[in-house]
């Protein structure tokens, strides 16, 4: 038995020779909600489906990289753990510094995917060859997205994400095929 999981056609098409994933952190790996403590750290859920999503993407030769307006110590330990490199934390102008990490890969736009949930992440998105968003997400972002998920921001929709580019770049049913007996 192969995979189960499948994807339209001109969905897959579109997600071929992705390269580089950005995502937004709040509301995209996360659900959203600011969590602080007494003492005022910040701090942040993040869904095990996401994190295992983005090492398999990492295995498909696939760099997963986050452009996000706040920084906070939970977030920096989670992208360590989950091995990921490139990162810009508290910018606003989301667009540059996706540029930076683009030309640091030495890839373009036109291999690259982001995913968002408001209007600072429409340039980012905009600017690459595939946008996806949680359902939950701004009707601006919604209405411009190639694909949105099932599953909300911070409970598996980076998951789905990462299911799909690695379908469209053929790479998932090998990655799968270890885990069936």
């Amino acid at each position: 038995m192969g995979p189960l999981l499948q994807f339209p056609p001109d969905l897959l098409l579109r997600a071929q020779g992705i390269r580089v994933l950005f995502l937004d952190v709040d509301g995209v790996l996360t659900d959203g909600g600011l969590y602080f403590s007494a003492e005022g750290e910040t701090t942040k859920r993040f869904n095990t489906l996401d994190g295992h999503g983005l090492k398999l993407l990492q295995r498909a030769g696939i760099t997963p990289a986050v452009v996000t307006g706040r920084d906070s110590p939970a977030l920096r330990v989670r992208l360590q753990a989950l091995g990921i490199e490139h990162a810009r934390f508290g910018t606003e102008d989301k667009r540059p510094a996706a540029q930076e990490i683009l030309q640091s890969l030495r890839l373009d736009w036109a291999q690259a995917a982001a995913m968002g949930d408001d209007w600072p992440d429409l340039p980012m998105m905009l600017g690459c060859a595939f946008a996806a968003a949680p359902p939950h997400a701004h009707t601006e972002v919604l209405g411009r997205a190639h694909f949105v998920t099932r599953a909300a921001g911070g409970h598996g929709a980076v998951r789905e994400v990462c299911d799909l580019l690695m379908v469209a770049s053929g790479r998932y049913a090998g990655l799968l095929q270890p885990y069936l007996p």
